[in-house]
């Protein structure tokens, strides 16, 4: 590839949604690199070599969304099974459905209200919390009561953020869904699944789709590529999709996230829980879920998904402090963060040629969805005429 129109830093799903776009629509010729070794960002997915079992390396990973146009976008690549998401959760030794609904209600306070009685009820308990609230655990309180509130989300909070909710900004919990319905769908956009060929599978399709006019560079760090910088150097467009804070070479400080890590097991049982995903609500066990990623595709019955086949494969998911080197997953947006946050994009506003993008680039929380979205959109408002 002797000439190069855009350059993109990050294979994930920012990245690679603006170099197919960028390929497809204005023809224009496309590096894309990422110090990974694989495309996809964090939603890749990886088929296990001994059970032959797909898992999502990065954490569970449901595609949903009511964007039409993301919809539309998606299935150019792959068409996707109807899978829908459904959560539960261990409570003194108790399987409740999650999010908190008229069985999680019924079953908690062990009794059978209609939904009118329900809302009667947590409308009065949620009336016992402070009126201005100045924490996670007291805006829990005003949104849904203390009962469910420390059975449900006070130590399952504490675990995920390794921090008393006492102490977390009540920002972190703006809402909390209570229905007051049987329905546990975990998620209520208009379309949900997972690509029928698994993710690795979808970004592949995805790829190769403009694979005459976009070159991709794995294992390749950006701030020491010597074709990047000179790319960069010559005022290339580029959409950067990294930590923008790295870019900038952490000059106001590092902004500060949650990690996760996972602890992989193959346990010699068809299945081992019975759903995809269990959270756990107590203090102990110290992992806040564990996934179980059969379950994500009942529709394949061959191999290790056979009924009957004796293997299956669970991540159990802990929270972590993060620190330079590891993955970042939650941006934690403390207020000494969002003043940093907003000098380093002070300077990006000052750039010509560099667009930041993604959850990295942003330093924001984003589902799947919002990220495609996020990235259709700066292509077309912002890529396609600097490219023209």
């Amino acid at each position: 590839m002797k000439k190069v129109d855009l350059l993109v830093v990050g294979a994930g799903i920012f990245g690679l949604t603006v170099a197919e776009r960028a390929a497809t629509v204005l023809g224009k010729k496309v590096l894309v690199i990422d110090k990974r070794n694989h495309i996809g960002g964090n939603s890749y997915s990886e088929i296990d070599k001994e059970t032959g079992i797909e898992c999502h390396k990065y954490g569970a990973h449901i595609f949903h969304t009511s964007y039409q146009d993301v919809w539309e976008y998606v299935n150019k690549f792959d068409s996707f099974t109807n899978y829908e998401h459904r959560v539960y959760t261990v409570h003194n030794q108790e399987v409740f459905p999650l999010p908190i609904n008229l069985g999680t209600i019924n079953q908690f306070f062990k009794s059978n209200y209609s939904p009118e009685e329900a809302k009667k009820l947590i409308k009065g308990q949620a009336k016992k919390a402070p009126k201005n609230p100045s924490n996670l655990k007291e805006q829990g309180i005003s949104l849904i009561g203390e009962p469910l509130f420390d059975a449900f989300i006070m130590n399952y909070t504490a675990k995920q953020w390794q921090t008393p909710p006492e102490q977390l900004d009540k920002s972190i919990i703006n809402r909390l869904p209570v229905r007051f319905d049987y329905n546990n769908r975990y998620f209520s956009n208009t379309y949900e699944g997972i690509p029928k060929s698994g993710y690795k599978a979808f970004f592949e399709k995805m790829t190769n789709s403009v694979k005459d006019l976009v070159k991709i560079k794995l294992n390749t760090n950006f701030f020491e590529d010597e074709e990047a910088q000179e790319l960069l150097e010559a005022g290339t467009l580029v959409v950067y999709t990294g930590p923008i804070d790295e870019f900038y070479k952490y000059q106001y400080g590092a902004l500060n996230w949650r990690s996760v890590r996972f602890e992989k097991e193959i346990i010699p049982v068809d299945d081992f829980q019975g759903c995809p995903v269990m959270n756990y609500a107590d203090p102990d066990p110290k992992y806040t879920r564990i996934i179980e990623f059969k379950h994500f595709h009942p529709e394949r019955t061959t191999g290790s998904y056979a009924e009957g086949s004796n293997k299956t494969i669970i991540f159990k998911e802990y929270s972590s402090t993060w620190e330079l080197g590891k993955e970042p997953y939650y941006p934690v947006k403390t207020p000494t963060d969002l003043e940093k946050l907003q000098k380093y994009n002070t300077l990006a506003a000052k750039e010509k040629n560099i667009i930041f993008g993604g959850r990295l680039g942003e330093y924001a929380y984003y589902d799947m969805d919002a990220t495609f979205k996020s990235a259709l959109d700066a292509f077309n408002s912002k890529i396609t005429p600097l490219l023209k």
